[in-house]
């Protein structure tokens, strides 16, 4: 069996196991491949990009205006033509994922824990469960009624968080850290008793063990088009993952944690089909006059450096 119909074999089987679902497969490709290297794309060009996922032009279609009417997308219209890019929002959504997808694993921590309190007039809010809701997206492990705790928050996505909901100033948020000298839980006690770790540690071992098997097939047999798909692939499931990870320094996790494995492997993937992949972009962006894509700094910094 040639490298070329071993990865071919490899695909058919990942499309058949977890089909895609279209929207998040069109998410996917805009954070991955779009945004990073050009302003927006021909409704034409994403159908064709789409099609070796076996998503037909009339889901195309149909998931582009739903994802247009969620605010993820805005359409302009040229003549005849569509061309799709981001919202502003979109894009904030994008960049908040950004990082948690791409950045290597936390390792080092300082024992500092961010820490964001409702009063008890907090109960009254009405928007309480919309904030539970974003602090538990953006990796806060709930310790107690209106208690959240977070050992590597950013402040600004937190501060934009409350802003958006306009709870300012109705939270609490605090920095603390552990006393030395009154004896008090493990972090890595709490870490097991505020975020379900071992779910998460099943689905890391699910992305390993399907990639795994795609990582020899990857040689010179594999085409710019294949090495599109098996990226983009590649990315969607270890979205659908990473995203769910409260992103928790070392210290806090169990031993042999396969969420560093699962990571190391995304890049060594990675390393193999980003230029492949980009020249199938440059091939079928902009009608397929083959122009050259823009990538920004950022698109060489993720996964800890792509050589240029």
């Amino acid at each position: 069996m040639t490298p070329k119909s071993g990865i071919a074999d490899w695909i058919k089987r990942a499309l058949k196991d977890e089909p895609p679902r279209s929207k998040s497969l069109i998410v996917t490709i805009f954070g991955d491949s779009i945004v990073p290297q050009a302003s927006g794309i021909w409704l034409s060009e994403l159908i064709e990009l789409l099609k070796p996922f076996s998503v037909n032009e009339r889901l195309v279609r149909t998931s582009a205006f739903r994802l247009a009417e969620e605010g993820w997308l805005e359409s302009q219209r040229e003549g005849r033509r569509s061309r799709y890019s981001l919202t502003p929002s979109g894009k904030q959504r994008v960049e908040h994922a950004y990082h948690r997808i791409y950045d290597p694993p936390p390792q080092h921590w300082k024992g500092m824990w961010t820490i964001v309190i409702l009063s008890k007039t907090g109960n009254q809010i009405a928007n309480r469960a919309e904030l539970r809701r974003e602090l538990e997206w953006e990796g806060f492990g709930i310790l107690a009624p209106g208690i959240a705790v977070h050992p590597c928050a950013d402040p600004a996505t937190l501060n934009e968080v409350l802003e958006r909901l306009h709870l300012t100033g109705s939270v609490m948020v605090l920095q603390a850290r552990d006393l030395d000298t009154v004896p008090s839980l493990s972090a890595s006690a709490l870490g097991a008793e505020c975020w379900n770790l071992g779910e998460l540690a099943s689905l890391y071992k699910r992305f390993l063990t399907r990639f795994r098997t795609a990582l020899p097939l990857l040689g010179q047999g594999a085409d710019s088009q294949t090495s599109f798909i098996v990226q983009t692939l590649l990315i969607h499931s270890f979205r659908r993952v990473v995203l769910h990870d409260p992103r928790l320094p070392a210290a806090l996790l169990p031993e042999a944690w396969p969420g560093h494995v699962a990571y190391d492997l995304c890049r060594e993937i990675y390393l193999r089909t980003f230029e492949q992949a980009n020249h199938y972009l440059a091939e079928n962006l902009d009608g397929g006059s083959g122009g050259p894509l823009a990538p920004t700094k950022e698109f060489y910094n993720r996964l800890g450096g792509l050589a240029q």
